[in-house]
């Protein structure tokens, strides 16, 4: 088994576990907890998958921002103690997550996996670039740095969707902050 092997099946498991601590802790805060956890594991699955980028967005929106919003919304909620009761969608939830996860294996188990030596591309590091096709020359582009590629979409042919997302985000905080002074009037 190669060490990436190795690395990517106990990132799985650590992120599953943390998946699954999140879920059923009782503790709001350890669940939060457990959240940010499953978030660096999986920004370390993007690492082994060469996607650096996505990676380092993980770590800053979800790990750095997302996930400490919701530790501070739960540190300045009140009535903590008091958890909400147990209702009835317990069951029909544990029977739908069964049905998703059946689903899930079932997929992967008769899915046809194939790498690129049984598509017949040769994409290895120390390949001579002369010798690969267009389509081999491109997927070492490609998986070679990402960065620059998501920059040239983002920047260049998607920039729109990017700047309507961004004014977006902008309109939602100013809303948010228009309803909480009202509320404070």
């Amino acid at each position: 088994m190669l060490t990436l092997d190795l690395a990517f099946f106990s990132m799985a498991a650590v992120c599953i576990g943390a998946s699954v601590g999140v879920v059923v802790m009782q503790d709001v805060f350890r669940a939060a907890l457990f959240l940010v956890l499953s978030f660096l594991v999986v920004a370390g699955l993007f690492v082994l998958l060469n996607a650096e980028f996505l990676a380092v967005v993980q770590v800053l929106i979800y790990v750095g921002a997302i996930s400490i919003l919701i530790i501070f919304a739960i540190m300045l909620t009140r009535e903590l103690q008091y958890s909400n009761e147990s209702n009835r969608f317990k069951q029909p939830a544990y029977v739908l997550v069964a049905l998703i996860l059946t689903a899930i294996v079932f997929v992967s188990v008769s899915t046809d996996w194939r790498d690129w030596s049984e598509l017949g591309l040769r994409v290895l590091p120390g390949d001579n670039i002369e010798n690969l096709s267009a389509t081999e020359q491109g997927v070492r582009d490609v998986f070679s740095d990402t960065t620059p590629i998501i920059a040239k979409l983002l920047l260049r042919d998607f920039v729109l969707p990017f700047e309507a997302a961004s004014i977006l985000l902008l309109a939602a905080v100013i809303g948010a902050l228009v309803l909480l002074r009202e509320q404070e009037r």
